[in-house]
């Protein structure tokens, strides 16, 4: 991974979510509006922000700090197709633009620097063009790298050639985006880019891994794209005629979905996988459309469908964008799409999945899994996820197959009280009620001050017989979301070795007993 980071020019629309969702479902951006994904706030409106709501927040304590706010389902396909004007405003004035995500494009700063008349010049032009033609604000980062630059457009910022390394190391690692190696970096004491940048590259990757070693050049200044990218051979494209144009969102979607396995599993048969996909289209009167998504990872089946899906449909809605005064619509059906790995990478090294390589063995077991579903129910097939939590239950959290496997409670907190390792054998679904006694009989008691009314001496577990407690250690308190009276629980824990050798979690709560998890 050598070479100098390419200059780069990113457009940023802050609160893009939010945006969307008044573009598209009239909900009102300059009221406090809140986008949410798995009951969490994704984005928020400025309004919403004045009254304290955050990303991250749970909906129930973001309407808690503000009554009248308005929540929105979180809908990347909404996004997408309300960003697409913007992109075709940015695309009047430069040629080659990537899009990131929806609310942030890219391109090469070189061109529009020279032809605008410099790096700044270019930049305000390019926000003031979007802002007449789109009605949406934005901002523009210039630096060497796509990740330099989307930070930069934070502040609407041009770094100096040469400059980002300086201009990142301030930054705080949560900058990097990655909530577990950031968690992790905190507690080691490393709390900047810069501090992060200057440990060996050799000692990071056997530390954190393949991530971290990227993460460690985000850090540096350095592009993050391993230097195996490259301009794929002419026969890796894939394309599909159609008798009939397509008119229809949901005709294209279908096309899409097809084209893109035919892509997928061309690229894995030459060892291949796409990290930046090119969208081409020609209507029926001729008219050619093309578009280029660009992505982090290894885009896999079902993220290029979803890319295809969201451009087709920003294409074929028409889309007039905020302003209203510019339809994007063709003026006929498409009736040829083709797919064009602009960027890809060889997948040499990489680990296999747990059915295999990307492919027909993962095909395989998701169709198996999606009958079982459709058999006996969604939640008939369930993954686990680990979060954040301070007992066992709360950081498993039980997903049905094909479900976003998002945390049920947010990884990067510490925790404070969080039980410590070796972690539980076996979580009981529901704990089991017990009894625990001292050396004379008497009900051993835990009080407000988390004082233990005498040594426990045996416990008894339902109608069984009691058994001798021969080691324990405790009481751990929790006490959580006391500002929430219908939530707050307040618990003391235990950890008891029996005298036939089992290993116990147990938990007082409200002066009962109870067995939550077994240790192996």
């Amino acid at each position: 991974m050598t070479g100098a980071p390419v200059r780069t020019l990113l457009l940023w629309c802050p609160d893009w979510p939010v945006l969307a969702a008044e573009i598209v479902d009239g909900v009102p951006a300059t009221d406090p509006v809140a986008v949410l994904h798995a009951n969490r706030v994704v984005a928020c409106s400025e309004r919403a922000r004045a009254e304290g709501v955050r990303r991250g927040l749970r909906k129930r304590e973001a309407q808690g700090r503000c009554p009248q706010l308005t929540a929105v389902d979180h809908d990347p396909g909404r996004d997408a197709r309300a960003f697409e004007p913007v992109v075709a405003a940015v695309e009047e004035l430069v040629a080659g633009v990537e899009v990131v995500r929806p609310g942030a494009c890219a391109v090469a700063a070189r061109g529009p620097s020279r032809y605008l008349g410099g790096e700044e010049e270019a930049a305000e032009r390019i926000v003031e063009h979007v802002a007449q033609t789109c009605a949406v604000e934005s901002q523009v980062g210039i630096a060497d790298g796509v990740f330099a630059a989307g930070l930069a457009a934070r502040d609407g910022r041009v770094v100096p050639p040469g400059g980002t390394p300086g201009f990142l190391a301030d930054l705080p690692v949560e900058a990097l985006g990655r909530p577990a190696l950031t968690d992790l970096l905190r507690r080691l004491g490393v709390r900047t880019l810069g501090d992060f940048a200057a440990l060996p590259a050799s000692d990071v990757l056997a530390r954190f891994g393949f991530d971290g070693a990227l993460a460690h050049r985000l850090a540096a200044g350095r592009d993050h794209r391993p230097l195996a990218v490259r301009q794929p051979p002419v026969d890796l494209a894939v394309t599909a005629d159609h008798d009939e144009p397509l008119d229809r969102v949901d005709a294209a979607a279908f096309a899409a979905r097809a084209l893109a396995e035919r892509l997928h599993d061309r690229l894995a048969a030459h060892g291949l996988a796409c990290t930046r996909l090119g969208i081409e289209a020609v209507t029926a009167h001729g008219q050619e459309l093309h578009r280029v998504w660009r992505h982090d990872g290894l885009l896999t089946t079902a993220a290029i469908a979803d890319r295809v899906r969201w451009q087709l449909d920003g294409w074929l809605s028409g889309s007039a964008g905020r302003a209203g005064t510019r339809p994007t619509r063709p003026t006929a059906g498409i009736i040829r799409l083709r797919l064009v790995p602009d960027g890809v990478i060889a997948q040499a090294g990489l680990q296999p999945g747990l059915w295999g390589e990307a492919g027909e063995e993962r095909e395989r077991a998701h169709r198996a899994l999606s009958r079982v579903q459709g058999i006996l129910g969604p939640e008939a097939v369930v993954t686990a996820v680990l979060g954040g939590g301070r007992s066992p239950a709360d950081q498993v959290r039980l997903v049905p197959w094909g479900d976003e496997r998002l945390p049920a409670r947010p990884v990067p907190p510490p925790w404070p009280g969080r039980l410590p390792p070796p972690a539980p054998a076996v979580v009981l679904p529901d704990p089991l009620a017990a009894a625990v006694h001292d050396a004379v009989g008497d009900p051993v008691a835990v009080s407000a001050r988390l004082q233990v009314s005498a040594e426990p001496a045996r416990l008894t577990v339902g109608v069984a017989r009691p058994v001798e407690i021969v080691g324990w250690a405790g009481p751990w308190p929790v006490d959580e979301r006391w500002w929430a009276p219908a939530e707050a629980r307040r618990r003391a824990r235990f950890q008891v070795c029996l005298a036939d050798g089992t290993a116990l979690l147990l938990v007082v709560e409200a002066g009962r007993w109870l067995v939550e998890a077994i240790y192996d």
